[in-house]
């Protein structure tokens, strides 16, 4: 099951239970990684799960909001009882609603901050104790390709999303000393869920249209990013940090 062979550590995933999150949980089992599938929608969360344990690997459920510091405490306390202390955080939970600026509410624009950047800084807090007794640790944030170019329909989102991207570069800075590596992912044209919906609704054009735009001619998957995230979880990646590492078949450069 394993695609190589390296020390077997305990990884969180946020937004596990469908998309991005899902396909890094089970690449991270498939490295031999013992995963914590964290996800507001418990039920999305044991369904990760079940086909990871299915496939030999270990996974535990965690229902949880990360916009609520509580709830993530208390999930990442479960996971160091059922699993050990958490080595790798990967944070890829976040909502995009689409909203022309003039027409985003207050509650709107909190809400929007809280779960795409806020919810990343309760859980890097979470995670990092760990990681520093450890002296070894990977934090991979889940950012966005709207953080590098803007989104004319989700400016709150992109606005939360280059957050997450200056606080993979300053937490970098500061936990370099002690072993640990984090780095950001912005993906782009990847087929998930939240894409379908945004399609759904209207504010984004079909498949065809949005592969018109890629360099590379087609759409990515979400295993593309997961892939992408388990090196940049890995041993071999020690070396890297401080990073944003587009998977975006080239069409942001």
């Amino acid at each position: 099951m394993r695609r190589n062979r390296q020390t077997s550590r305990v990884a969180v995933v946020t937004g596990g239970g469908s998309g991005i999150g899902a396909a890094t949980s089970h690449h991270l089992a498939e490295h031999g990684h013992r995963v914590g599938v964290l996800d507001r929608d418990g039920e999305a969360a044991a369904g990760v799960a079940k086909a990871i344990r299915a496939e030999g690997g270990t996974a535990l459920v965690l229902a949880a909001d990360v916009t609520d510091r509580d709830a993530v405490d208390r999930a990442f306390d479960e996971v160091r009882r059922a699993l050990g202390p958490i080595e790798i955080l990967v944070a890829g939970a976040g909502a995009c609603p689409f909203t022309p600026f003039e027409k985003i509410t207050v509650d709107e624009w909190h809400a929007t901050i809280d779960v795409n950047l806020t919810g990343v800084f309760h859980c890097c807090q979470a995670a990092l104790a760990d990681m520093v007794a450890a002296q070894w640790g990977r934090i991979v944030l889940i950012s966005s390709s709207s953080a590098q170019r803007g989104a004319v329909r989700a400016p709150h989102y992109a606005a939360a999303k280059g957050g997450v991207v200056s606080l993979a570069r300053s937490l970098a800075l500061a936990y370099a000393p002690h072993n640990i590596t984090v780095n950001n992912i912005p993906p782009s044209g990847i087929e998930t869920p939240m894409q379908h919906a945004g399609q759904a609704a209207g504010h984004l054009p079909p498949n065809d249209v949005i592969a018109g735009t890629i360099p590379l001619g087609h759409l990515g998957t979400p295993d593309d990013v997961a892939a992408a995230a388990a090196f940049l979880a890995s041993d071999e990646a020690g070396f890297i940090t401080g990073q944003t590492l587009g998977v975006n078949g080239g069409q942001v450069l």
